[in-house]
């Protein structure tokens, strides 16, 4: 039986779970290029917890940590204000790999895992484009509405409102005397309400009460 190398609290087994849920998106996000690997610090002979790509390196879940993030978390655990810096490494078979290995941190500040990211150099460009280039079957007339990236909540109520009103108004299915009743809707749908002062900036804008805005809000919710 293995002899923990840390003892995990019920917090810090959380924290690990919501890297490993995290890690489906990020491999997703960053594609076939890229090895990720979750490391819990509980068990050294058998840290790894969560792997993406793990034929880079042929490890599944359940292999050892490494001997240089062994080295590399003596140096975090004597200067936890150390650097975390991307460094170059090599697989078995002598591929190059640009890696990263980030500390987690659990309950009292402790390490509990690590986060070992490695991009595969030698991966075929015409792979890593795939990542940038939209799927046929996604591409059509109509684009989801572009993010809206804003230093403030104002603008951010106001850009998702004034898109929002276009599209209702430009629609001749929906009568004049429920536009407003469906903007509403679609705000909340897009979880506009949840921003501080929204419902009372909405209201100000449509020429409508803040009463009415939640009256529609409070209908919206008992038909789920």
């Amino acid at each position: 039986m293995d002899i923990p190398y840390i003892e995990l609290t019920a917090t810090d087994r959380q924290i690990l779970n919501s890297y490993a849920l995290m890690l489906d998106g990020l491999g997703a996000y960053l594609g076939e290029g890229y090895e990720l690997v979750l490391h819990s610090l509980e068990s050294l002979d058998h840290s790894v917890i969560k792997i993406i790509n793990g034929h880079y390196t042929g490890r599944k879940e359940g292999s050892p940590i490494t001997d240089l993030a062994l080295k590399m978390l003596g140096e975090l655990e004597r200067d936890p204000a150390r650097t975390v810096s991307p460094y170059f490494n090599k697989n078995k078979s002598g591929a190059l790999l640009r890696s990263c290995t980030i500390p987690i941190t659990g309950e009292h500040g402790r390490i509990i895992g690590l986060l070992c990211m490695n991009f595969h150099m030698e991966s075929p460009l015409s792979t890593l484009l795939q990542n940038f280039i939209p799927p046929q079957e996604n591409i059509s007339a109509s684009q989801p509405p572009a993010e809206t990236f804003s230093d403030n909540i104002d603008d951010l109520i106001f850009s998702a409102l004034t898109e929002t009103r276009e599209a209702v108004y430009s629609d001749s299915a929906i009568s004049s005397a429920n536009k407003n009743k469906e903007i509403v809707l679609q705000l909340y749908q897009r979880g506009i309400f949840n921003l501080k002062d929204a419902v009372i900036k909405v209201a100000e804008q449509l020429n409508i009460s803040k009463n009415t805005v939640y009256m529609h809000i409070r209908n919206f919710k008992n038909q789920l």
